[in-house]
């Protein structure tokens, strides 16, 4: 029987952040980043594979897993980046390998633009962000208006209770509605550890319900192309045929990466390291 990962815990920005660890230390350094409403646990079908040969490290990020919720309800990408530069640092470890999925590709590669010197290789998946049509359609939208909706959201996400379900079976179902890729055993792992009783018996997600509101406010995009293009090491960029995201080998966003491949897996959704975990993990050894 395969032992799981030990829990340990950080302060970034007064904040008590939650983080597992495989051991194997002194073996080179892992950092394995989640993605939105999600939770470090995910990736441990990945770090069992690995973990003779990394000493991986997975964070929960602010607002998810075992993390503390941000006081004022706000999730940004900077949030986040800091977050994971102070893991690096508190963990007095780097150069590192990182791989995110989405949200936490997203911040991934925003670290690895700022701190160039600190990632020896980097995967992101479907970690870009919104395509070009769709940023593009954002930029039409006067700020005024964009600052008004966001308002009305975060009102709206302050009256809004955490959705309760009467059992875990229930919860269950509900994740493999989100992902009909995964298996049931996967389903079930997933839903364990991103759920907690309340108590009145009920069960509701651990995730903060203020994350799906997402701050009004980022960089400019042209700044953000600019930290892509600062990234020194290998990267890989992965997507999956059925998602929604929009792959950058076609949408022009390969072009501010100095060294990255894109790959596409075949059917394959947005959480493709779960839906093609042997060709995933395959893909991984042969980079890393």
């Amino acid at each position: 029987m395969i032992s799981g990962p030990t829990s340990h815990s950080f302060i970034s920005q007064r904040l008590r952040l939650h983080y597992v660890d495989w051991g194997n230390e002194g073996a080179p350094t892992l950092v394995l980043v989640h993605g939105g409403r999600d939770h470090c646990r995910n990736w441990d079908w990945v770090a069992e594979r690995l973990r003779d040969r990394w000493h991986i490290v997975a964070p929960d990020l602010r607002g998810h897993g075992d993390s503390a919720w941000s006081e004022d309800g706000e999730y940004s990408l900077r949030a986040n980046v800091y977050d994971l530069a102070q893991l690096i640092h508190q963990l007095n470890a780097g150069p590192v390998t990182l791989v995110g999925h989405s949200y936490g590709g997203n911040i991934a590669l925003r670290y690895a633009g700022i701190y160039p010197e600190m990632v020896r290789k980097l995967v992101a998946i479907e970690g870009l962000g919104p395509s070009p049509k769709l940023m593009a359609e954002r930029a039409k939208i006067p700020v005024a208006q964009r600052m008004r909706e966001w308002i009305d959201q975060k009102r709206a996400a302050a009256g809004r209770t955490p959705r309760k379900y009467p059992n875990l079976e229930t919860a269950y179902q509900r994740m493999k509605e989100e992902n009909a890729y995964l298996s049931d055993a996967q389903a079930r792992h997933l839903t364990i550890h991103g759920i907690s009783q309340n108590e009145d018996g009920t069960y509701s997600w651990k995730f903060d319900n203020y994350f799906r509101v997402m701050t009004p406010h980022d960089l400019p995009q042209e700044q953000v192309e600019e930290l892509w293009g600062a990234i020194a090491c290998p990267t890989l960029l992965l997507y999956g045929e059925k998602s929604w995201a929009s792959n950058p080998a076609e949408d022009g966003r390969l072009q501010h990466f100095r060294n990255a491949d894109v790959k596409l897996y075949s059917e394959a959704g947005h959480w493709l390291h779960h839906d093609k975990l042997d060709e995933f993990v395959a893909d991984l050894n042969a980079f890393l």
